[in-house]
């Protein structure tokens, strides 16, 4: 059990960060507008996992990304942002599928997504990326690459193998039954999972997904009663509750001027591993996870020009 003021240990590994699965292109509307009626979109880098590879470099600590992208010009676009970003790309499979693609509306609340898949679930395991987990503290994983196959065996295999190496396992349980397998239960995937990871950080959105509609107190005691260590559950303007299951804490939200929301629960997981592998505590990388987020938010696009963890922890006076 990780208490609000102890560090996370890590041992010396020449990677701090391996973000595992999709890699995908937003399409993101000019417009505020959940109608999809706006007249044009502007593309983006996207995927979760790739946003937190590229945040955390911005942020001060070391990433791989391995992903799935497909051989085509979208592909080549997505290859190039993260060479841009100072990333290695030895990690990213191309296949003969078109690169997978969300279409979102711009929003002040929960972005609308229509998802279009095709390369990003066939992600191999690989020797290349069998090292690059076995030389990194942390490996970071969502919803996505477990959520059709092949993918869903290599992120398996990668949670097996971690346990074993005693690395960090951080999951973001963004389900959306539309992104799963067509016949299969993916909320009792996901909830069988929940045993078998670190640190999960849910929003309720994510959480009303999974259990139905509850008070979050009750929401954060679900996840719990299935074997999570330690909980994050964001709760959008009204901040977040944090519980290990002994001891819950309340966090403010950070925010005070909203432009766009997406990518800002990446901007959160990258802020609060950055501050981890730095050596704060608990409490402190959880502030600097929110106050990460907050930032984003005040720009359009789930990649932004981040400055330094210190920087951030500076400007918020933290």
């Amino acid at each position: 059990m990780i208490g609000f003021d102890d560090r996370l240990i890590f041992e010396n590994k020449s990677n701090d960060l391996l973000a595992a699965g999709e890699l995908l292109v937003d399409m993101i509307s000019n417009e505020y507008d959940d109608t999809f009626q706006s007249a044009g979109y502007t593309k983006f880098p996207g995927g979760s996992p790739s946003n937190i590879a590229i945040n955390v470099r911005k942020l001060g600590i070391s990433s791989i990304m391995v992903s799935a992208v497909g051989e085509d010009g979208f592909g080549k676009f997505l290859v190039d942002r993260l060479r841009g970003e100072g990333l290695e790309t030895q990690g990213i499979q191309r296949n003969s599928n078109s690169t997978s693609l969300v279409v979102v509306s711009k929003s002040k609340s929960t972005p609308v997504p229509i998802f279009y898949r095709g390369a990003d679930y066939h992600l191999a395991y690989t020797p290349m990326l069998d090292a690059a987990l076995k030389s990194s503290s942390i490996v970071h994983f969502s919803c996505w690459p477990v959520s059709r196959t092949p993918s869903r065996q290599t992120i398996e295999r990668m949670i097996a193998e971690a346990r074993k190496q005693g690395m960090l396992i951080g999951f973001d349980p963004n389900y959306h039954s539309a992104i799963w397998q067509e016949g299969e239960d993916g909320v009792q995937y996901v909830k069988d999972l929940i045993s078998k990871v670190d640190i999960i950080k849910p929003s309720e959105d994510d959480a009303e997904r999974l259990f139905g509609r509850d008070t979050p107190y009750r929401q954060l005691e679900k996840f719990l009663e299935l074997g999570a260590k330690q909980v994050i559950l964001t709760l959008g303007e009204n901040g977040a509750i944090v519980s290990n299951g002994r001891e819950t804490r309340i966090f403010e939200t950070l925010a005070t001027d909203v432009v766009d929301t997406t990518g800002a629960g990446d901007a959160f997981w990258s802020g609060f591993y950055t501050a981890a592998v730095k050596g704060y505590t608990l409490q402190e990388a959880l502030n600097l996870g929110f106050a990460v987020s907050a930032f984003k938010l005040k720009y359009t696009g789930a990649v932004v020009d981040l400055p330094k963890i210190e920087d951030i922890q500076a400007y918020y006076n933290l």
